[in-house]
């Protein structure tokens, strides 16, 4: 029987059955389970603030689970904000309330308040759950290395002067409300030079153009400097501000003008140490894979067990040697599970004989390398078959850090800031570690 229209629609929204759905369900009920995370996101969300006024605000355990859709989606906070008001498949998973609907900045604000440290006591309270149902054991143990990039465009002198020039003029705009500024805009002519020095096609045509963008450039900072010390001097609440902020760009155009001057006009190799690629994200690491790409984030570094939980993370500061963290990776997991892992797998290069020596001192019986790198397979493991097992073991790694970067967003850091990196790194990996025991729970 079809009818040809409700007259009536039901009061109540039956959600049906779906893979999505009932994955939702598995990591609500995990959540439940692991209700000590709701304390951790409490912590972040009520410090510094008093409790007792202001309008009512999503609970801690809301912005818990609101966090996880945004990263299990790679939604956006305007899609995120859409999703948690129309979706009622996604608002049953927030528990939100009939009359409750979070704005998109609420939604931003209160997740970027969650710390780092705080999505890493999330993750080992969810990898303590993980031993105590059997899930994970912390027995065997893979570790590799991968590169989030920085929320940047792809650095340039050129765009990178450009950048100096705009941001500059931008806060000697607003300094101007508080304080007399004398300057010029150069916003016109900056942007550009710096398009002519994309266009060009040789370095001789380029420096001329450099050497005008250089000195556009060094004008406005002499602008920003006057500015700055007119502010100093102005008895205003807000002018200590605007003069901190403005002398933070100063210091950063410095160093652009300066790597600029040494790269384009002396002719120097500056080393990737002493560079600068944005000024907005200056935490950012040039990160060389090799000799194929060169990418600008940071490195992380990630172990995983069998099953395939993401065990731990740690955003590393600069490109160290992959040799240099194997030891160090390997304690941390001792940490976490209370006990050394009885094999361990990495690439070829976490691969040394020192590395070798001291994980098996440290009681880890089977160590397996990729590449052996003059290591003999009975230094390593107990046979060939053991060996040819880890490696197969390793290579799932691979996989594990595609899924986060795929799935999860780790490719590219979409909040500013390096607190805000470590954050959205951290949160991608609690997301997944909810997903693969959700997926763990109904296989």
């Amino acid at each position: 029987m079809r009818a040809r229209r409700d007259c009536q629609l039901p009061l109540t929204v039956n959600l049906g059955e779906h893979d999505h759905v009932d994955e939702l369900r598995e990591i609500s009920r995990i959540l439940d389970e692991n209700s000590q995370t709701a304390d951790v996101v409490h912590a972040d969300l009520t410090r510094g603030l008093r409790g007792d006024r202001g309008r009512e605000a999503l609970t801690a355990e809301q912005v818990l689970r609101t966090a996880v859709l945004y990263q299990m989606h790679t939604f956006s906070f305007r899609e995120l904000a859409f999703e948690v008001q129309f979706n009622q498949a996604y608002r049953n998973f927030c528990r939100l309330g009939f009359a409750q609907q979070p704005s998109k900045s609420a939604l931003q604000r209160d997740i970027n308040r969650i710390d780092p440290e705080s999505w890493e006591k999330i993750n080992r309270l969810l990898l303590g759950y993980a031993v105590s149902i059997g899930v994970e054991d912390g027995k065997a143990v893979r570790t590799d290395c991968t590169v989030m990039n920085s929320t940047i465009h792809h650095p340039t002198d050129s765009s990178l002067l450009w950048d100096c020039v705009r941001k500059i003029t931008d806060l000697l705009d607003d300094a101007s409300k508080i304080v007399l500024a004398s300057y010029s805009n150069h916003r016109k002519v900056a942007k550009r030079r710096a398009l002519a020095i994309s266009n060009a096609k040789r370095m001789d045509k380029r420096r001329p153009l450099y050497a005008d963008l250089l000195k556009t450039t060094k004008k406005t900072i002499g602008y920003a400097k006057r500015v700055v010390a007119a502010l100093r001097m102005r008895k205003h609440p807000s002018a200590p501000h605007h003069a901190d902020k403005i002398s933070h760009f100063i210091e950063l155009a410095n160093k652009v003008v300066d790597q600029t001057e040494r790269r384009v006009v002396h002719g120097e190799a500056v080393p990737a140490e002493e560079k600068i690629v944005s000024i907005f994200e200056e935490h950012t690491n040039i990160i060389r894979k090799g000799n194929r790409d060169t990418l600008y984030g940071h490195k992380l570094c990630l172990s995983a067990g069998r099953s395939n939980l993401i065990t731990d993370l740690v955003v590393l500061d600069g490109n160290p040697n992959d040799s240099t963290l194997t030891v160090a990776m390997m304690k941390r997991h001792a940490e976490l599970f209370g006990t050394c892992a009885e094999q361990a797998a990495f690439d070829a290069g976490f691969a040394s004989i020192e590395n070798l020596d001291a994980l098996k001192a440290h009681g880890i019986t089977d160590v397996m390398f990729h590449k052996r790198v003059g290591l003999d397979i009975a230094d390593m493991v107990k046979s060939s078959w053991v060996y040819k097992k880890l490696r197969n073991f390793r290579a799932g790694i691979e996989g594990i850090i595609s899924f986060l970067k795929r799935a999860f967003g780790v490719h590219r850091s979409r909040w500013k800031g390096l607190r805000s990196f470590k954050a959205c790194a951290m949160s991608a990996v609690v997301s997944a570690n909810l997903l693969t025991l959700a997926r763990h729970a109904l296989a």
